[in-house]
């Protein structure tokens, strides 16, 4: 499903997805059209810097008839309010003027309606995958295209890029490890994303979550899913061949090292890791800051570099993403 039809309090300038509630009064959200929004978060932790910024920016788009469709009965997401107009699908509200712009993530775009959207290109045309919005144009040569609404209140990928991720290293024809799969929702738009060119192996350990993963994954070609432990790599070494990325969302104590090991049998050497850091599941004694600090250090021992930090606010509480470089290559000397 989709975004509900927040409205911001008090009158703050959110060019980006209006939410209730924005964080100590609103202020000015960068909006998606620069690629940001809302970056940092309300507590005051806003982007770790590890590198430097990449130039952001979207490029033109093209103007579609407007045909934006519900997908299926969609629950709200985490109680956070139901779509206003009632039941199916839920959150954007198309108008009969819809523009698509490719966002500065390679793979994504911003759908640009009554309200500002993320959106990925729909690998299954006419097919919902959780219940999200979907949004038909016609391109240049008048062929019907079609866009799903990427939710950050359900992913802490989309979250990340409205924090203003520079890199999220997944991009067309890429090869993706994604562990902590769960039913398959952010998985599904990073199969749009590589599309038919690339691949997606989703680990999953919850064999009720996997039967949803094996579903969407019949009418999806690209993901291979893998209904296993992600602690136990050597159980699916014969399912996963070399990876130019992984993404990790399995929010566990032992994180870093699941990490860890699964870069040693399948990352490349100068792969990248992102990984969704859940401060309450490493230590909820601790401030999120030093655990996100902690995490950064066990990775440093693995033979990682840091790149990046965003907070996830005000989309996830006490979350983080870092990126870090696996084995970075040497540059070489001209």
């Amino acid at each position: 499903m989709g975004y509900p039809a927040y409205t911001p309090r008090g009158g703050a300038n959110t060019n980006g997805f209006a939410f209730r509630g924005s964080p100590r009064g609103g202020g000015n959200s960068r909006g998606l059209s620069r690629g940001g929004g809302f970056r940092g978060s309300p507590r005051g932790g806003g982007r770790g810097g590890f590198g430097d910024r990449r130039s952001s920016g979207g490029g033109r788009g093209f103007r579609g008839g407007g045909d934006v469709r519900g997908g299926g009965r969609g629950r709200s997401p985490r109680g956070r309010g139901t779509p206003r107009g009632g039941g199916r699908g839920g959150g954007m509200r198309g108008g009969k003027r819809v523009i698509i712009e490719p966002h500065r993530h390679e793979g994504v775009f911003i759908v640009k309606g009554k309200e500002d959207a993320l959106g990925t290109r729909n690998l299954v045309m006419g097919e919902s995958v959780y219940g999200e919005k979907r949004v038909s144009v016609e391109n240049d040569d008048n062929e019907k295209v079609e866009y799903r609404i990427w939710n950050p209140f359900r992913s802490k990928l989309a979250a990340s890029i409205l924090g203003g991720l520079d890199d999220i290293h997944i991009k067309p024809g890429s090869k993706l490890l994604y562990l902590g799969a769960a039913s398959g929702t952010t998985v599904s738009h990073c199969s749009d994303i590589v599309g038919p060119d690339g691949l997606v192996y989703a680990v999953e350990f919850s064999h009720r979550s996997g039967r949803d993963l094996l579903n969407i994954a019949k009418k999806r070609p690209n993901i291979i899913p893998i209904v296993d432990d992600a602690r136990h790599p050597q159980k699916y070494r014969m399912l996963v061949g070399v990876v130019d990325t992984i993404f990790s969302d399995v929010a566990q104590p032992d994180q870093a090292r699941i990490v860890a090991i699964n870069a040693h049998h399948f990352l490349k050497n100068g792969g990248h890791v992102v990984i969704s850091i859940k401060a309450n599941c490493i230590d909820s004694t601790a401030a999120p800051e030093a655990v996100f600090a902690g995490e950064v250090n066990k990775l440093k021992e693995e033979k990682f570099k840091p790149r990046e930090q965003v907070t996830l606010e005000p989309y996830e509480r006490d979350h983080a993403v870092v990126v870090a470089e696996y084995r970075p290559l040497k540059k070489k000397q001209s």
